[in-house]
């Protein structure tokens, strides 16, 4: 049975879509079949896994919209054994139109539901703030993923963000739960991201994965060649970061289902 991840932080920057691309390639890397759903309005997890825009003609809009089914949206990329369904342009305007909808909070899980079992991941990369398109990850999703950046405001984030999972799970989806942090854009010389590390460390304890993504300039370069990291440089130090991660979220994953 696959697991649907969102892939979320409320603050931009972080490296949200970036986790998002390289775990989903991480994943798809050692066998496992992977669907990225592109949420957020940007795009650029489209863009950064080489999509055209022609080839966002169908996508996460009109799965929400009810205009299309998935089979419609997902499209391949040069990642064998990871789909994805784009973004578009649309995207942007389409939290306004779902607000007269029926079960517009629900939109994306009913689109995806009875689907996932044909996948091993499900991750949804998300818009970087709390709009309808996130609740509707939440909503879809069994667990959160979420990217923390080193830097000095990253525990209020933080807190910020795990009081909206707790709305949601209370109103609106009960199994909800925060599968694990991942510590991004770590930088060993500075003191601190090392102080930043250990108090995510001590607030949230075993919740935090033991790989930490450091700051590195191929995983910056990457979307521009319309690749992942591990495609552009798999030895670089930020790819190698993000395999142990997917190492990490699978036996995360496996011990999930068996206790199950």
């Amino acid at each position: 049975m696959g697991r649907v991840l969102a892939v979320a932080n409320q603050k931009g920057g972080v490296g949200k879509t970036t986790t998002a691309i390289n775990l989903a390639t991480a994943l798809a890397a050692v066998g496992e079949r992977v669907l990225l759903i592109d949420s957020d309005p940007q795009g650029n997890a489209s863009t950064g896994l080489g999509l055209t825009q022609d080839e966002r003609a169908f996508g996460t809009y009109e799965l929400l919209m009810g205009e299309a089914v998935l089979d419609e949206t997902i499209r391949p990329t040069k990642v064998p054994n990871l789909l994805i369904v784009p973004a578009s342009v649309e995207l942007a305007g389409a939290e306004l139109e779902m607000m007269d909808l029926d079960r517009r909070q629900h939109r994306l899980k009913d689109a995806i539901d009875g689907r996932v079992s044909e996948f091993d991941h499900v991750l949804i990369d998300c818009p970087p703030s709390l709009t309808l398109l996130t609740v509707n990850a939440m909503v879809a999703a069994d667990a959160v993923l979420v990217p923390l950046q080193c830097e000095f405001f990253a525990l209020e984030g933080l807190g910020q963000l795990l009081r909206t999972v707790e709305r949601i799970r209370t109103t609106l989806n009960p199994a909800l739960d925060v599968q694990g942090v991942v510590l991004t854009m770590f930088d060993k010389r500075n003191n601190l991201s090392e102080q930043v590390a250990a108090d995510v460390r001590g607030f949230l304890g075993e919740k935090v994965y033991e790989t930490v993504i450091p700051r590195n300039v191929r995983i910056s370069e990457a979307p521009s060649h319309g690749v992942p990291a591990l495609i552009y440089d798999h030895r670089a130090p930020g790819s190698t970061a993000y395999m142990a991660l997917a190492r990490e979220v699978i036996k995360r994953e496996q011990l999930l289902r068996s206790a199950a």
